[in-house]
């Protein structure tokens, strides 16, 4: 599933060939994504696309008369290519530009989502009820120190708890705490004040790099010209199950929580 940093990184990679463009098409092959297309995504022809920002997982290009909002699910990819680019199965939409370049959401499993907001963008259910961006100044100790206090759930599903914190999504979750010394099993609010000043730094770091190295090579995520992010080739323990650690040689262990493999080194990791 793309995280954070292969949105942000497809973000920067299509928004130089969409803010400032007017969106001449859109063209809608399949409404059945996440959510059916709508007939209001056709609002924004005509339209000046003057910003494009991401909020969570969700890439939000605004004009003067609304927001489009697009979501890459778990499969979901964005390229930038030519009209004339024959179609592929798994095309579903394509927003033509002034310039004459399409780009285009390829989503095998149609999990992603292309929707028209008007108004208020923060406001949308979608988006009103998520926690501070990761890499923002609201993210800090003080904050994720409230939102452990008296937490019995493990720390790893509170900094996945989109609610508490957006972006931190497997893969990222188990590199940081590998990196703030923190067992993935401990109940959040018996982690130390310290070893959370450490895993507040760790999840920035870890993201600031991915973003850095183009996101993480999963089965399906491509970048806006189609080729692989490559952060996998510097992970510690993600997918790594019985393979030393980096740090002390212990065999990495794998644990399912909450439906997701869990890697961590059992050593490092208290």
């Amino acid at each position: 599933m793309p995280e954070l940093p292969e949105v942000e990184t497809t973000l920067r990679g299509v928004s130089p060939y969409l803010v400032g463009r007017t969106m001449r098409e859109v063209i809608v092959r399949d409404r059945r994504l996440r959510w059916p297309v709508p007939d209001s995504i056709h609002e924004v022809e005509g339209q000046r696309i003057l910003s494009g920002r991401r909020r969570g997982k969700y890439m939000l290009f605004e004009s003067a008369k609304g927001t489009l909002m697009l979501h890459l699910g778990m499969s979901g990819s964005l390229r930038v290519t030519s009209p004339d680019t024959p179609w592929r199965k798994h095309d579903h939409l394509a927003l033509t530009t002034d310039h004459q370049q399409q780009i285009r959401l390829h989503d095998p499993r149609r999990f992603g989502a292309a929707l028209w907001i008007s108004g208020d963008v923060t406001r949308h259910p979608l988006l009103a009820e998520l926690g501070p961006e990761p890499l923002s100044e609201d993210f800090t100790v003080g904050y994720l120190r409230q939102q452990c206090e008296a937490r019995t759930a493990p720390i790893k599903a509170v900094i996945m708890d989109s609610h508490v914190v957006v972006g931190v999504g497997n893969i990222y979750a188990c590199e940081a705490l590998f990196m703030a010394g923190i067992s993935p099993h401990q109940q959040a609010g018996k982690v130390s004040q310290l070893k959370l000043s450490k895993l507040v730094l760790a999840i920035q770091e870890v993201l600031s790099a991915s973003i850095e190295m183009g996101g993480t090579t999963l089965r399906d995520f491509l970048n806006e010209k189609g080729e692989p992010g490559y952060f996998k080739q510097t992970l510690r323990v993600y997918d790594r199950e019985g393979q030393t650690c980096h740090t002390c040689e212990t065999p990495v262990k794998r644990k399912v929580m909450s439906n997701r493999s869990t890697f961590y080194c059992p050593h490092c990791q208290k």
